[in-house]
């Protein structure tokens, strides 16, 4: 029988250019789940599925194994996250393309020396273009891009505060003209596009982060022709920087992340001016204490980070910390809570999140989506508790 709007599983594999058994797999393996099944097993796609499926071909075409194609593709296919999944996308393929450029430059240079007669450095030539380490530096540009534009995304769509958190937390930075300001872990640089018309123009701003993707995405979202800002990839641990050298220094929630505190507390201070400031946000216990416990009510082993990030640097004890290191220490609060009306973006926020989740999940993705849409069916109340140390 023809189902209006829906394809069988043969019609959508002719559809898509691939085989039926190519379907069946991505369905026994829960890569592309069908969005109907009749009472006699036979299988039914829409075009949302078929949405999906392209995403799927596509990021194989880029060499990502079904299993990462697998966790990066869970997302539901509404609009506004196809809109986002292509954009970056596109931005994987400009990354693919640099490498080949690299890639190309390589074999050339090879090719000449060999032309010569002279002897080519093989194990050099490995250095330049290690294909195993671009795959992997592909795969968590992707992962990461869309892991931050999914919890941002909850944020500014359902905060009740009326200013967003990098507006709020650009003007607790009063930047000066002039001013000689370091990033550590800038992530995509939201901080920076979001506030792009407040910036001064005399300033000189050092974007940082320890992910090679992170810092490509902050360079093509704030443009490489903006000569406030320039882009390196380093740890907080050791900023290559010289003693005295920054006005202010900015770590949005980033050193719950850093192994060793100390260290990291002591270069920052060394880096800072006399008199410099050092912005650094963080959060409480409270903060989104909500989506963990919706987590456990669906599976209790369900970790959303791999640890508790606020007992590391948080509200309760992030002064003291500072303390070690500076005079004054001063706790702003950014007043907000979140209220989501519906399912999708919970979802889409559990699954960016850094825990175990996924293992719990990606086998019983539809049944996940069916508990929260039960919990979150009149709403879904977040609290929110998080705001910045000023410490100089």
């Amino acid at each position: 029988m023809k189902l209006e709007g829906y394809y069988s599983s043969g019609d959508f594999a002719k559809k898509a250019h691939i085989t039926k058994k190519t379907i069946r797999y991505y369905d026994e393996h829960n890569i592309l789940r069908p969005s109907y099944v009749n009472e006699n097993g036979a299988r039914f796609y829409n075009d949302e599925d078929f949405a999906r499926l392209q995403q799927i071909l596509f990021l194989k075409y880029l060499g990502f194994s079904l299993d990462d194609i697998k966790e990066m593709t869970l997302k539901n296919t509404d609009s506004d996250f196809m809109s986002e999944s292509l954009h970056m996308q596109m931005g994987l393929v400009d990354e693919r393309i640099e490498q080949m450029e690299l890639m190309r430059q390589a074999l050339d240079d090879a090719a000449k020396i060999i032309d010569r007669g002279e002897h080519v450095d093989w194990s050099h030539m490995l250095e330049l273009v290690n294909v195993n380490e671009m795959e992997q530096k592909l795969k968590k540009q992707y992962r990461d891009a869309s892991n931050i534009s999914a919890r941002i995304s909850l944020h500014k769509e359902y905060s009740k505060n009326p200013v967003s958190w990098f507006n709020w937390l650009f003007e607790k930075c009063a930047l000066e003209c002039g001013a000689n300001v370091l990033e550590i872990g800038c992530g995509d640089a939201s901080l920076w596009t979001q506030n792009i018309e407040k910036i001064p123009e005399n300033i000189s701003v050092t974007l940082t982060d320890i992910s090679y993707g992170m810092i490509k995405d902050a360079t093509r979202n704030i443009g490489e022709d903006d000569k406030r800002f320039t882009y390196e990839i380093m740890d907080a641990h050791r900023l290559y920087k010289l003693d005295d050298s920054f006005d202010v220094v900015i770590a949005n929630h980033v050193l719950f992340y850093c192994d060793d505190l100390d260290m990291v507390c002591r270069e920052i201070k060394r880096v800072l001016k006399p008199g410099g400031t050092f912005i650094c946000s963080t959060y409480s216990s409270r903060h989104m204490k909500e989506i963990s416990e919706l987590v456990k009510g669906f599976d209790d082993r369900i970790e959303l980070s791999a640890g508790h990030l606020y007992e590391r640097f948080g509200k309760e004890n992030g002064k003291q910390i500072l303390g070690k290191y500076f005079k004054n220490v001063e706790w702003n609060q950014y007043e907000d809570e979140l209220f989501v009306p519906t399912a999708e973006p919970v979802v889409e926020y559990v699954l960016s999140c850094h825990g175990n989740q996924n293992r719990y999940i990606v086998d019983r993705y539809k049944e996940f989506v069916s508990y929260v849409k039960q919990k979150t069916d009149n709403g879904f109340y977040i609290t929110k508790d998080a705001g910045v140390f000023i410490a100089y």
